[in-house]
């Protein structure tokens, strides 16, 4: 474990553990922390459920996924010496969206809005270093090691049995008072902290998130199918994307939120507290032509400091190639399409050809219709 000080153990026969771990939750409101649980070390009992998982081939070309399970398991390999983890969530949203309401406007570029920001780890991890810093102020020295996403940790179910709140069937969890629009992180330590306990779950018969998703990509309660998630197709996926999945895939540019947005649970969705998440370059309200006349140099200066360079340029633009081709027919999106074709790679020019060929048969539709 990273440590700031030489390593001490923490006196904690002359701290109330209680008393401590409500003042490390209020530190971590102030810091703009949303939500703060302390969990126990251990994750084993998702594991039989994250091999089926990979048994079934449902996370696709994440080989990564499949490294690490013991680790992923017992927190204690990954980090040894720890006794507690102190998770955390970040609120999101700059605007609460209409409840169970997908909007539908096909000619705009849809991002995920996690993602129309910063990046949310540098955040996220800068933060729990802080918090680190303020428990040492106050009791002395401990072992200390944060993470956000970078890290072989079943975040979820740690978060889960503390009380974080519960998985939905569309395998995100979900607060009661708060909604899934959140992100989690992590502070593992080696304080002797008061565990939280799990929550109830409450998603009961509904199943908003199975039916809506555009692709089908929930393919039970509680199992997803990455080959098919909009996320994965448009942020991990760097090849051609199966053309049976293209026309669900619409106009989301970068992630979805489709599953989100039509939960009931979300009608109490709360607003992030800090300003890393307001959308940059008006990628909440900007349109797939817009961003189709990125060059690279456009897309590198827009994206600096943005989960979006997670998907590289031409993916950015095979995906952008598909939302042309599921908008309504326009002789604009045509000739733009033709004209720089031989811009982009193979892989983006399958996807544009596909593109073109849509809209010619949304033109044929319309003339003979007239």
């Amino acid at each position: 474990m990273a440590s700031s000080t030489a390593s001490q153990k923490i006196p904690l026969d002359q701290t109330d553990p209680e008393a401590l771990k409500a003042w490390i939750k209020a530190q971590a409101l102030q810091l703009g922390f949303s939500d703060c649980v302390i969990a126990k070390p251990d994750a084993q009992e998702e594991l039989p459920r994250f091999q089926e998982y990979l048994k079934r081939g449902y996370h696709g070309d994440m080989k990564f996924l499949e490294e690490n399970l013991e680790k992923r398991a017992d927190p204690t390999l990954l980090v040894p010496g720890t006794k507690s983890i102190i998770c955390v969530r970040m609120n999101y949203l700059v605007e609460t969206p209409k409840p169970r309401y997908v909007p539908d406007e096909p000619n705009a570029a849809i991002i995920a809005r996690y993602a129309r920001g910063r990046d949310y780890h540098k955040t996220m991890r800068g933060r729990l270093k802080t918090l680190a810093s303020k428990i040492r102020e106050k009791v002395g020295d401990f072992e200390s090691r944060p993470f956000a996403d970078s890290a072989p940790i079943f975040e979820k179910s740690l978060a889960e049995n503390a009380g974080m709140g519960w998985t939905g069937k569309h395998t995100l969890l979900i607060h009661k008072k708060s909604g899934s629009f959140f992100v989690l992180g992590e502070l593992f330590t080696s304080l002797d902290l008061p565990f939280d306990g799990p929550s109830s779950k409450h998603c009961g018969s509904c199943t908003a998130c199975i039916d809506i998703c555009p692709t089908q990509a929930i393919v039970e309660p509680y199992m997803l199918d990455a080959r098919k998630c909009i996320a994965y197709l448009t942020i991990e996926y760097q090849g051609i994307i199966p053309e049976e999945l293209r026309r669900g895939i619409g106009n989301r540019v970068f992630g979805c939120d489709d599953c989100q947005l039509i939960c009931p649970w979300n009608s109490f969705a709360k607003k992030a507290t800090i300003e890393d998440f307001n959308p940059r370059h008006g990628l909440d309200q900007v349109s797939l032509l817009d961003l189709w006349h990125w060059d690279e140099q456009t897309f590198l200066a827009h994206t600096e400091g943005s989960p979006l360079r997670r998907t590289g340029y031409q993916s950015f633009m095979r995906n952008i190639a598909i939302g042309l081709g599921n908008a309504p027919f326009s002789t604009e999106i045509m000739e733009t399409l033709k004209q720089t074709r031989d811009q982009h790679d193979e892989i983006v020019q399958v996807h544009i050809d596909w593109a073109i060929q849509e809209q010619l048969a949304k033109s044929s539709s319309i003339l003979s219709q007239n």
